[in-house]
């Protein structure tokens, strides 16, 4: 490399302008001299930094054009621009013939195997949900889907819940501001889908529904604000309590395994009658075990007959399950907060 003048231009060079306009020549020559004599990346980087860098001979010449005379600052502003576009591009220019830049370290060994790269998985619930899709699915229910900002009607009055019910209570729902005279809720159960699908299509019908739903419940191990739930509803001539427990009873051996049953205990609903909770006993921790997953039970013919369906010709028979409760018992999970937390360190247990 050859020598660079440690002496910065002042006001006192600038009075000289043909002495500066030398100087300049002077340096650029050398310059380039220098960048052709460069062998390797760590020279061209010496030379990069020792002329162009932040505090380079290139960047004295500038600081110093502004103490220049007034009047010659365009010529030395010209020719200082001039120089740097020539030691750019040979600094350009040797950086390919060096193979590489400054900041080149070692070469890249092509054959040495590289990063493992974590693969993503869907969520426990979105896998639990297409497995339980596809298992109805092949008993031939179709997927039907509803809002999950709901009206009155749907929610409550076309399920034969009446005014005054104890579930339509503001502690029990999310109501939202009215609108238009309308009070809508975020939907607490899945039926809302029956309805609107009841209101699309006549009979015969075989449907199922998955979404979230939403209810005022304290967070604790077992309750959460807002859950996923199955809806099922089948409508046609002859349907029976036969028909109800055949279909849950096949689901329970797919869903569980082939040692599943299901039980039903008699209870109420508004929107079912008869009505019953649905049981279904399951392998946990090595043990077979009764848990409670929904209700269900046939169409209330006054359900029937809101949407127009005349329940003198059709009868029909709808359930609805837990999502949560079905992947929690599969995977032996005891907290269903666990499932909105989030925490990768769980998640990638399944």
């Amino acid at each position: 490399m050859g020598r660079v003048r440690s002496r910065r231009v002042g006001t006192e060079a600038f009075a000289r302008l043909p002495f500066v306009l030398q100087d300049i020549e002077q340096d650029e020559a050398q310059a380039l001299a220098d960048a052709r004599v460069a062998a390797d990346a760590a020279a061209l980087e010496a030379w990069r930094i020792r002329w162009i860098g932040a505090n380079g001979r290139l960047k004295d010449l500038m600081d110093g054009l502004k103490s220049a005379p007034k009047d010659q600052k365009p010529a030395l502003g010209k020719r200082l621009n001039a120089m740097k576009v020539a030691l750019e591009a040979a600094f350009e220019s040797r950086k390919s013939a060096v193979g590489g830049g400054a900041a080149a370290g070692p070469a890249i060994d092509l054959t040495e195997p590289g990063l493992p790269v974590g693969e993503g998985r869907r969520h426990i619930l979105s896998r639990t949900i297409a497995d339980i899709v596809q298992i109805f699915g092949r008993m031939g229910f179709e997927v039907a889907e509803g809002p999950e900002v709901e009206d009155e009607w749907h929610n409550f009055t076309a399920l034969n819940i009446p005014e005054g019910h104890p579930a339509r209570e503001p502690t029990d729902n999310f109501y939202m501001a009215e609108q238009g005279g309308v009070r809508r809720l975020l939907r607490t159960q899945t039926s809302t889908v029956q309805i609107r699908a009841m209101e699309a299509r006549k009979p015969p019908l075989k449907v199922v529904a998955v979404g979230r739903v939403y209810r005022p419940d304290t967070h604790d191990a077992t309750h959460y604000s807002m859950f996923h739930q199955i809806e099922g509803l089948y409508v046609d001539r002859g349907v029976t309590m036969v028909d109800l427990k055949t279909t849950l009873w096949h689901f329970a051996r797919a869903c569980f395994g082939p040692e599943a049953e299901v039980r039903m205990r008699p209870s109420f609903f508004p929107f079912t009658e008869p009505s019953a909770e649905v049981d279904m006993k399951m392998k946990i921790k090595g043990e077979w075990r009764w848990v409670e997953l929904g209700g269900c039970g046939m169409v209330d013919p006054a359900v029937l007959q809101s949407v127009g369906v005349d329940p003198e010709e059709f009868t029909g028979f709808a359930f609805g399950l837990g999502v949560e409760r079905i992947a929690m018992r599969r995977h032996g999970i005891s907290d269903i907060r666990w499932l909105f937390d989030n925490d990768v360190r769980f998640l990638r247990q399944f």
